[in-house]
């Protein structure tokens, strides 16, 4: 089953993109190189509790 997460700007600290990912499969927290339109460059975002 696939649960959606949050991915979070590491500067900001806005959340700005969502995804889906597979927890039983993947436990660990992603973190993606993505762009932040409020930063307006390329950052790094966390995953996200929610």
């Amino acid at each position: 089953m696939r649960e959606t997460i949050h991915f979070q700007c590491t500067e900001c600290n806005r959340i700005t993109y969502n995804s889906t990912k597979d927890k039983r499969q993947h436990p660990e927290r992603i973190e993606l190189k993505k762009f932040c339109s409020f930063c307006r460059k390329h950052v790094l975002h966390k995953e996200t509790k929610k």
